[in-house]
């Protein structure tokens, strides 16, 4: 079978067709613009750049922009009170504290105090916990993962009664990754840096995803003969990664408000 490459740039363009024409559609109507706040703690370039492409996201859909940015000596006290004055501002529909946040900084404690909705990266104790039982629904799941799944589903590729292997188990993207996978009625397979034979493993794929953060970890060898692969692997693409990220978060946002 001839391998097909999933055009990732053509489907993130026609997910954001459809916000901004769903934000047009929501504000003639006088209901309250969606806004999306952000939380920068520090200066990584990385983060300041995925910050800044989701402020311009924003305003390309029309949708509106809090950028809040404390330095990397902030206390845990100041990140968890900036996080309450967001849950409390009627303005803010969505918050999106950025990932890794300097050492010194308790993670899971400034997520689980955002308000499940406006957790729209899904990463809170709730929308997590949701998203790993069976019936229940998050309101928001995180979004490269549900990316990877947007990208498949748009594709064309079955997923139910598939054999997906996600290799990383990370809490920001290998795990949900798995989670939605089964929710879709796959049988998953989860691997790390421990897993005997990764390369086999692999080969009995259908479905492949690659959250290890390291290019050019999966070798043509490695691929059997008709795997459904998304062409623009998140890990081994990161300067891509922010402008997909974002169109899911605001195609998420928009659906939830409603």
């Amino acid at each position: 079978m001839t391998a097909q490459i999933i055009d990732g740039k053509l489907i993130a363009q026609q997910v954001r067709d459809e916000v901004a024409a769903k934000v047009a559609e929501r504000t003639a109507a006088g209901k309250q613009k969606p806004t999306l706040a952000t939380v920068l703690v520090g200066d990584r370039p990385d983060s300041a750049a995925y910050v800044a492409s989701k402020g311009k996201a924003c305003q390309e859909l029309g949708m509106g922009s809090i950028s809040e940015h404390l330095p990397a000596d902030a206390t845990q006290e100041q990140v968890e009170s900036l996080v309450k004055s967001l849950n409390a501002n009627p303005e803010v529909s969505g918050i999106l504290v950025q990932l890794p946040m300097p050492s010194h900084i308790d993670e899971e404690r400034v997520l689980s105090l955002i308000n499940i909705e406006k957790d729209v990266d899904g990463f809170s104790p709730l929308n997590i916990g949701r998203l790993a039982q069976k019936g229940r629904e998050p309101l928001f799941v995180p979004c490269t993962p549900y990316g990877c799944i947007y990208l498949l589903e748009k594709s064309g590729v079955k997923i139910e009664g598939a054999s997906a292997v996600v290799l990383g188990r990370s809490n920001i993207v290998g795990m949900p990754a798995a989670l939605l996978l089964i929710g879709k009625n796959a049988t998953v397979t989860v691997c790390h840096s421990r897993t005997k034979d990764l390369p086999g493993v692999v080969r009995q794929a259908d479905i492949l995803i690659a959250a290890i953060g390291k290019t050019q970890m999966v070798r043509g060898d490695w691929v059997g003969s008709s795997p459904a692969r998304p062409s623009s692997m998140w890990a081994s693409t990161p300067s891509r990664m922010p402008r997909k990220k974002v169109d899911i978060v605001w195609w998420a946002m928009c659906v939830s408000m409603k």
